[in-house]
């Protein structure tokens, strides 16, 4: 009998050929406690560094499940280090974000009362590419409205909870966010990093007429920061506080989407525990969770919002979800065949619906569930579930961005009416340019999007 079949992800030959050894003994009918499995996938996560690292390196994709298998695989001292190291590169900027933004409707922009060393890596990159009036005018073809705000705060720019959300408020104050019609609220990732495309999307259709804020919590990756989910709830719930209260002084004020991705979405659920209870105390009027990690809160979660949610896995199903529920406020994008929201440590002893038998769009027909030896596959596939290309959007395993133009547009109710025909074709080529232009100005090879003086040349 095979021990392993079919998985959700494609493992590189060495890992696959490493799982069934790691396991030998085990048995493919025996019950295996998550421990004594997870000292199999030790051996394995060696593999994968050795097998992955050049690749990842050569990409700059991949680098944290690198990473965490070299820690996983390490000594406590080496895991200090890496830590501390790990922290350290996440607070560097990338050479073509060394420059403050030139717009002061950005965070470390002029007259910005955030200081660019505390934003990090992630943070210079999210306030450092807000779409222009050309991006707006190429997708809608109409004038843009306003010049987009962004306002991010990072984990060293204050030291507590409490003096990062009032440098938040203070920015978004000092920016006229309020006066704006949407306001995107993002939960970013464990090292800060707040995902582009899904503010890309609110900034084209409302033709500038936006603001986004967020506010980090760590600078290690997602899979090291787990221990600080209590913190980032925390800090999401004093956001969110402090932006209703705000609101409540106001006569008018913007429409308050929220968006969270993996980790982000985990957050967000978790300072909104009282359901549908808390959208309405926090004024939310719309929120969209994409790739929310599987695991005990997972089930209680969408019994929280079932009422006024729908759960999607790719665009195709948007007009089906919307006769079941016309007017969904909480929406709940999550691939099929994603196993960060698969994967859970009762997958161990428990046969999941989706392999009962296997179902779902990425899930492979024949893959079989097998006690324990199920969820160490499904940890490893963990490991490669994004693996991903710039401008090149799929829809698969924990990599969301082929689908995001199409479900921010409907979550957060964006479709024009008076753009030109053509504008949905327009939006996915410019979100996909947008994100190429991030990835070389990451690189520093690219003119950072300021203006310059005209070089004068000698005729």
């Amino acid at each position: 009998m095979r021990i392993i079949g079919p998985s959700l992800m494609e493992w590189p030959s060495r890992v696959r050929t490493l799982f069934p050894v790691a396991l030998t003994g085990l048995g493919a009918t025996t019950v295996v406690g998550p421990p004594l499995v997870g000292w199999s996938v030790l051996r394995l996560a060696r593999s994968v560094s050795a097998a992955e690292s050049d690749r990842a390196r050569a990409s700059g994709v991949g680098v944290a499940s690198v990473a965490v298998a070299s820690l996983v695989a390490g000594t406590v001292v080496a895991r200090r280090r890496f830590l501390t190291n790990t922290a350290n590169a996440a607070r560097d900027l990338d050479p073509g974000f060394r420059e403050p933004p030139v717009s002061p409707l950005v965070s470390t922009g002029p007259g910005s009362l955030v200081d660019p060393r505390g934003v990090g890596r992630e943070g210079a990159r999210y306030v450092g590419t807000a779409t222009t009036g050309d991006d707006v005018r190429f997708v809608t073809g109409a004038e843009p409205i306003a010049e987009p705000i962004r306002v991010f705060v990072g984990l060293d720019a204050g030291a507590s909870v409490q003096q990062r959300v009032d440098l938040a408020m203070a920015e978004l104050r000092r920016t006229g966010a309020f006066d704006r019609s949407h306001l995107v609220i993002q939960a970013p990732a464990g090292t800060g990093y707040a995902n582009a495309t899904p503010v890309d999307v609110v900034e084209l259709l409302s033709r500038g007429d936006c603001a986004s804020v967020a506010v980090g919590y760590g600078l290690l990756p997602s899979f090291l920061s787990l221990n600080r989910v209590d913190l980032a709830r925390r800090t999401q719930q004093a956001l969110l506080e402090a932006i209703t209260a705000e609101c409540d002084e106001r006569s008018a004020r913007p429409r308050l989407l929220l968006f969270g991705e993996s980790l982000g979405a985990k957050v967000q659920q978790a300072a909104l525990a009282v359901g549908v209870a808390d959208l309405d105390r926090f004024g939310i009027d719309a929120a969209l969770w994409v790739g929310t990690p599987g695991g005990v809160d997972y089930d209680d979660v969408h019994r929280a919002f079932d009422h006024v949610a729908v759960t999607l896995d790719r665009p195709a199903q948007i007009e089906q979800v919307l006769r079941e529920r016309p007017t969904p406020r909480v929406w709940f994008l999550e691939h099929d065949g994603d196993p960060v929201v698969r994967f859970r440590s009762d997958l161990a002893h428990t046969r999941p619906t989706w392999l009962s038998p296997a179902q779902g769009r990425g899930v492979p027909p024949d893959m079989q569930w097998r006690i324990g030896v199920t969820w160490a596959q499904v940890l490893v596939d963990t490991l490669f579930a994004t693996d991903v290309s710039p401008g090149d959007f799929r829809s698969h395993g924990h990599d969301y961005r082929a689908d995001l133009g199409a479900v921010v547009t409907e979550a957060f109710g964006l479709a024009p009416v008076d753009a030109q025909a053509g504008w949905v074709e327009r939006r996915e080529i410019r979100l996909r340019e947008l994100e190429v232009r991030r990835a070389e100005q990451v690189r520093g090879s690219l003119e950072a999007q300021r203006p310059r003086a005209p070089k004068v040349t000698s005729p």
